[in-house]
């Protein structure tokens, strides 16, 4: 299981790089880069799984025999999360702005831009 997660993370990595190279369109961009942060999510949860591991909830006194899962991998993950949707939100409000001003969404076509 944790070689098909590995898989699919690098997969959906791979796949929004590549949308984000061919793409000619500064929405789709954005939406590849989400694709691309996408496969950071599972690959920070396939890092941080163990099988069978239950929760790190434990009363006073308890002892502990059994490995228990890493909080912190899903905390990551969750930050990853937030982060992503702070990233496409800025990137979609840029978006908007750049068509407001040159009437395209091309990068090809913003030759203001140019240095």
């Amino acid at each position: 299981m944790r070689i098909l997660a590995y898989g699919v993370a690098g997969w959906l990595i791979l796949a929004g790089a590549f949308g984000m190279v061919r793409s000619r369109n500064l929405i789709h961009v954005a939406v590849c880069l989400s694709v691309c942060q996408s496969g950071t999510y599972v690959l920070l949860l396939a890092i941080g799984y163990q099988w069978n591991a239950p929760a790190p909830v434990f009363s006073p006194g308890s002892p502990v025999r059994l490995p228990v899962a890493d909080p912190v991998v899903q905390s990551l993950t969750f930050t990853d999360i937030v982060v992503s949707a702070t990233v496409t939100a800025l990137l979609l409000a840029l978006a908007i702005q750049i068509h407001k001003t040159h009437r395209t969404l091309n990068p090809d076509d913003l030759q203001s831009l140019k240095g």
